[in-house]
């Protein structure tokens, strides 16, 4: 393999080149800028890129006239359009061991920031996974909770209560204000899988309505203004949902469709493959979200594979994506429903 010195002015960036990496570009420029050229950008034989779009760039801001390139010429064209695409995947899967990068990032006095980390808290990935805690081993006698009860697990509250009745949320939120709610209702569906029934899922309409109007409304009042709120729900209901949202005070920004990986069988001609999400705020100030314009309304996740624990469990990473994205690390989130 043979590194060879081209003009910069003289390569090509492929026309369907699907990478979108402008924001890198900054990072990339001082990473060649404090350490040299080390990584050789892979050209065809008529110096189009194969591998190498960023640096090109980033060559280009430094005012490079040369960098140092590897001609593929040992690649037939679909071995290059598939390098070309594995080349950006197989670096999408590679992970961080936390506790080791911040061993590291610590070692270093030079200014990591540049290159682009920041806080190691902003490291951590937006999903939740599931720590593999088994509550039943932990649990040495039979559990037994009433109405009112709290119990408090390391810096989270779980209560025994009623949603509905101001009372119960009062003190189960106590002195906090709410920076976040991602919640789960009911569906008013007349669910039944596995895991049994849901209490509450046949109502009548407008009992249903006010159901909702009335859990939405202690949210609200605990909620500071520009507090985000995300609320599952079932598209047979949206009305009512909707309804309730707005007339609790929230503005409706959008909604969410969490796309599965496959159909729910039902009674209906159509079988479900989605569920919605309502994703909005409490006016009156400005609203946080994470800096990441490459956000979408369409988030594709399995669904669970079993419904063990809830009728339409939702998979962590869908939450840990929604909570992160609206919230920051040590802010308070509210789920009124149990979780699901």
């Amino acid at each position: 393999m043979k590194i060879v010195l081209k003009k910069t002015k003289d390569l090509i960036e492929y026309e369907n080149n699907p990478r979108n990496n402008d924001e890198a570009v900054e990072a990339v420029a001082k990473s060649i800028e404090e350490f040299g050229f080390k990584v050789p950008i892979v050209i065809t034989s008529e110096h189009v890129i194969i591998a190498g779009h960023t640096r090109l760039k980033a060559s280009k801001k430094l005012g490079l006239d040369e960098v140092p390139c590897i001609i593929a010429d040992d690649l037939n064209e679909e071995q290059i359009k598939a390098f070309r695409l594995a080349d950006n995947k197989t670096a999408e899967l590679a992970t961080w061991d936390f506790s080791k990068l911040e061993g590291e990032l610590a070692s270093i006095e030079m200014d990591m920031s540049l290159f682009g980390f920041e806080d190691l808290e902003e490291e951590v990935p937006d999903n939740a996974t599931d720590d593999d805690f088994d509550p039943d081993s932990e649990i040495t006698e039979t559990p037994y909770a009433k109405n009112g009860d709290i119990f408090v697990l390391g810096d989270h509250r779980v209560m025994c209560g009623d949603a509905t009745e101001a009372l119960d949320v009062e003190k189960l939120v106590q002195d906090d204000i709410i920076d976040i709610t991602f919640t789960d209702p009911p569906y008013n569906v007349d669910y039944e899988g596995t895991a049994g029934k849901i209490m509450n899922d046949k109502m009548e309409d407008n009992t249903f309505y006010l159901f909702l109007f009335k859990a939405f409304e202690n949210i609200f009042k605990y909620t500071k203004p520009g507090g985000g709120i995300y609320v599952c729900h079932a598209d047979t209901e949206g009305l009512n949902f909707r309804n309730a949202y707005k007339d609790a005070g929230f503005k409706l920004a959008s909604c969410l469709i969490w796309v599965k990986n496959a159909l729910v069988l039902g009674r209906q001609d159509y079988h479900w493959r989605h569920e919605p999400i309502l994703y909005g705020w409490k006016e009156g100030a400005a609203h946080y979200f994470i800096d990441d314009r490459t956000q979408d309304t369409i988030w594709e996740y399995n669904k669970p594979k079993k419904n063990e624990e809830h009728p339409t469990m939702k998979p962590l990473e869908l939450c840990g994506r929604a909570i992160s994205n609206s919230s920051k690390v040590g802010e308070i989130v509210l789920d009124l429903f149990g979780g699901s």
